[in-house]
């Protein structure tokens, strides 16, 4: 496999070639590694069943065990995938865009190879205007995964070409957005009519409630 495309994008103000660029990548099946408002994410298509199974070879994980989130670019379309009611709506409304990752009961929309014999999904609003751009372009969410650092004391890796360097034979496309955070997401499980922290992250939760 070649070197991954590393595309440079402006935080603030994305530069549309390159965010098209990248897209055209994640259509023709193809694995990215991009930023969010915590920390870089390897991403691909939810529709491309052999990216995905690329995405869980990346972490060395089966698919049926990997813990992915979709990266939506708002909630217009999340009742498509995850069964909500009006009170966790109201919720997560208040706190997407935002350091959270939201676990649902999926709707039988979601593929199955992204779920396993799972049946949630983890829905992603990152506060990120290149992440959020991706997925406008895309037309569908991003499927997505955190890098992990093997440094024991740096959990995740923040330096975009350093993760370059690491992944460059592994994805297609590597985004530059600035250094990233070394924080992940606060996992929210919604599941069972609470607001269970699963992982301790980036975000209050105790605000929005």
């Amino acid at each position: 496999m070649s070197d991954a495309t590393f595309l440079q994008i402006h935080p603030e103000n994305p530069q549309e070639r390159k965010i098209l660029e990248a897209v055209d990548i994640l259509r023709n099946g193809g694995v990215i590694i991009y930023p969010t408002d915590t920390i870089y994410g390897i991403g691909c298509d939810i529709h491309n069943a052999r990216a995905i199974e690329r995405v869980c070879l990346i972490k060395g994980v089966k698919p049926d065990k990997v813990n992915l989130s979709f990266i939506c670019s708002d909630l217009t379309h999340i009742s498509d995938y995850a069964k909500i009611d009006t009170p966790t709506y109201k919720v997560m409304k208040k706190a997407l865009p935002g350091p959270f990752t939201f676990i649902l009961n999926a709707t039988s929309n979601v593929p199955k190879y992204t779920s396993g014999k799972k049946k949630t999904v983890g829905i992603r609003v990152p506060d990120n205007t290149i992440a959020l751009m991706l997925v406008k372009e895309l037309g569908n969410p991003i499927l997505s995964t955190s890098i992990r650092d093997e440094d024991e004391v740096i959990e995740y890796s923040t330096d975009p070409e350093l993760i370059y360097e690491k992944y460059r034979n592994l994805v297609d496309c590597v985004i530059d957005g600035g250094y990233g955070q070394n924080k992940a997401s606060t996992v929210v499980d919604v599941t069972n009519n609470g607001f269970d922290v699963l992982r301790e992250g980036a975000g209050d939760i105790e605000q929005y409630l």
